[in-house]
């Protein structure tokens, strides 16, 4: 009666209900129950609360053992309003047992934190959604260690190129060499974006926006500058883009300052592009998976398999492919096609 799952089993009927959550768009509801510590070695105590919970919980609703003092239930298509209910339940049935209460509400909970303005946010939800069990440590020591490498080499023979475009943007146009950006990093983390400016001081970025919303919402017609066998998804003509702008945009050295980015950890060689918070802000709850498992990268399988001629929810699966096959070679593979692709200037912004 009293079965609990351990964190293990917990975890991966987390992911399922996450996952199933993304595709009903229904919501997803977390509650996690720290036990006192003079409850902690009392093992009717325990039994107590966990009667409790099977008194006041549904069949679908799923308990385990997150931590040795850490008790948590997942509660499938429930809102906010709900949890709150089932804690209220349960806080009322329990008279002796101490223990403290967190609650969260996927997506709800999750995006306002995202959009919070609170520094340093790392924690989006109660527990970690996508945490493995075992972590990949070797594997993320592997990815780190080439992406510092990468930057390197990378600054070490564009810095010529660097050099060459900081001299160009100065001379076109008035404003910094450098342009920074908002964007949201692995987790919804806020960094700053390093490029070379390529725009006009002071543009106006509703024609971005309307873009990226129509992008986003599938409406494709509206953004389509090709043809429906060639379709072209970009903003063509950009009145905002200077002369030397086009130029290091059609051959991406505007993306140079990036290493920059992958040296301070902020971002990898390879992954999915950062969003700007506005972009986010039009996501369908799985869209969120692009952000929050894997760290962002200057290039990726979108710009080597799509780019400009590919849907944003085509994006979104290729960027979730990505995270799930992740591997050494692949991510050498694509810098291998990236730079194919530079060299082509293959669907260049």
């Amino acid at each position: 009666m009293n079965a609990i799952l351990d964190k293990s089993e917990f975890l991966d009927r987390l992911r399922i209900e996450k996952r199933r959550a993304d595709r009903s768009k229904l919501p997803l509801s977390v509650v996690l129950l720290s036990v006192g510590k003079e409850a902690l070695n009392d093992q009717q105590k325990i039994e107590d609360l966990l009667n409790i919970l099977q008194k006041n919980i549904r069949d679908t609703d799923i308990k385990g053992r997150i931590d040795h003092d850490v008790i948590g239930l997942i509660l499938p298509d429930t809102n906010e309003k709900g949890v709150q209910c089932c804690v209220k339940k349960i806080l009322n049935e329990n008279g002796r047992i101490p223990y403290s209460v967190i609650t969260g509400t996927y997506p709800d909970d999750l995006l306002n934190k995202l959009f919070s303005e609170e520094p340093g946010q790392t924690n989006l939800f109660p527990i970690d959604l996508d945490d493995s069990v075992e972590p990949k440590k070797l594997q993320d020591a592997l990815k780190r260690g080439m992406d510092i490498i990468g930057a390197i080499v990378g600054l070490l023979v564009f810095s010529p190129f660097m050099l060459v475009a900081a001299i160009a943007i100065r001379a076109d146009s008035p404003g910094t060499i450098i342009f920074r950006q908002l964007r949201l990093g692995r987790k919804g983390r806020r960094f700053s974006f390093y490029k070379f400016r390529s725009m006009y001081l002071n543009g106006d970025d509703r024609l971005h926006r309307e873009y990226v919303a129509n992008l986003i919402k599938g409406d494709l017609n509206k953004i389509n500058q090709g043809d429906e066998e060639a379709p072209l998804y970009k903003i063509k003509s950009d009145p905002r883009v200077t002369p030397v702008g086009r130029i290091i945009r059609k051959t991406s050295i505007d993306e140079l300052p990036q290493f920059f980015n992958v040296l301070k950890g902020e971002m990898s060689l390879v992954g999915p592009r950062p969003p700007i918070p506005y972009e986010v802000e039009k996501y369908e709850p799985w869209h969120l998976r692009r952000i929050l498992e894997v760290k962002p990268g200057i290039t990726g399988l979108w710009q080597v398999d799509g780019r400009s001629t590919t849907s944003f929810d085509e994006m979104v699966r290729l960027d979730v492919r990505y995270a799930r096959d992740w591997s050494l070679w692949l991510d050498i593979k694509i810098l291998l096609k990236t730079v194919r692709a530079v060299i082509r200037s293959k669907g260049a912004l």
